[in-house]
């Protein structure tokens, strides 16, 4: 089948030809997907789309006129997709389930540390040869309270580091995860988690009732000093509240591995450019706040597992296999 991968890096063509094994004819651009590329999608009955494309209505509307029937997303989230919009144009929209939760988990507990233990900071510091430890003062994490919001695979790995770091946990969801709860884990509404934890870690896909899940009533519930995690989604959080929050000096430390505003920012080089979001470059400016480029997930392993399941998703469409994998307008709207 042929295959189209957009906004394709030398790792994506790396291991996606590793696992395709001749199998499907892949092309590989650089070009990001949205309505203004959709024009090269000419000739590709399947697209390989990544979490900076937009396949909103328009964009979908003219690969399907160009012939386009399926896409195969290298991605677990599926929001820049528009599900109804693609079922109506008769397209198939598949994803990649799970790759590696533990990168995910991983990475978030390394912003927790990087923030509490100010690693960002000493680095800098012994570089510039000062070895003074005034205002890198943290706290052990053993023993205290962190908030785990959205319990799924992710949520459920980091539980599992955390409860072996000595941590008390709380969690918030829609329905209790048996594996959590067999490490003692405490389900709890999601004022009670804000208001009891010193760490409160984001695990939710972004739907239409979870965007700003994190706004300016909910950073109010937090206890003064708390920090927040959010290696999900950056619409769940509210970035003009959180701005306020911090300027109030009420948050005491955000990791972010994902923005708001992400989709001109993320994955390109703008080195030379001038950032023009001035809401990001005053996150930037904060020392108790550190953002990294949508990287939680890069992992060799997850990287595999993304490959791997991508070319199985081509395989199974290609001999009208069912598969789980496929997201379907009933599913997004949950």
């Amino acid at each position: 089948m042929r295959c189209l991968v957009t906004s394709a890096r030398p790792y994506d063509q790396q291991f996606l030809s590793t696992a395709n094994d001749g199998r499907h004819e892949l092309a590989f651009v650089e070009t990001a997907l949205n309505a203004e590329t959709a024009f090269i999608a000419q000739g590709y009955p399947a697209l390989c789309p990544f979490v900076d494309d937009t396949l909103d209505a328009k964009a979908l509307e003219t690969i399907a006129h160009l012939g386009t029937k399926l896409l195969v997303l290298r991605s677990t989230g599926f929001n820049h997709v528009d599900i109804p919009a693609a079922e109506k144009q008769g397209i198939t929209v598949m994803r990649v389930r799970d790759y590696s939760p533990c990168a995910v988990a991983e990475y978030a507990v390394g912003l927790m540390l990087t923030l509490n233990r100010h690693l960002h900071k000493a680095y800098n510091r012994v570089r510039d040869g000062n070895f003074l430890l005034d205002g890198l003062l943290g706290f052990d994490m053993h023993g205290k309270t962190v908030g785990i919001v959205g319990t799924g695979r992710i949520g459920t790995a980091l539980a599992r580091i955390l409860h072996g770091m000595g941590c008390h946990l709380l969690a918030y969801d829609t329905a209790p995860n048996p594996d959590c709860q067999e490490l003692g884990v405490a389900y709890v509404s999601l004022e009670e988690l804000l208001a009891k934890s010193r760490i409160v870690s984001l695990h939710v896909p972004l739907l239409p009732e979870t965007r700003h899940l994190m706004n300016a009533e909910r950073f109010a519930r937090m206890p003064e000093g708390a920090m927040l995690i959010n290696t999900s989604r950056g619409p769940l959080i509210d970035t003009a509240a959180l701005i306020v929050a911090l300027k109030s000096r009420h948050l005491g430390a955000v990791g972010l591995d994902v923005y708001e505003e992400e989709a001109d920012l993320y994955f390109k080089d703008h080195c030379d450019d001038i950032i023009c979001d001035d809401s990001f470059e005053r996150l930037l400016t904060f020392p108790n706040v550190v953002i990294t480029g949508h990287q939680a997930f890069f992992t060799r392993e997850a990287l595999k597992t993304i490959a791997d399941t991508t070319i199985q998703n081509l395989d199974d469409y290609s001999t009208g296999k069912d598969s789980p994998n496929r997201v379907a307008a009933h599913r997004a709207s949950h």
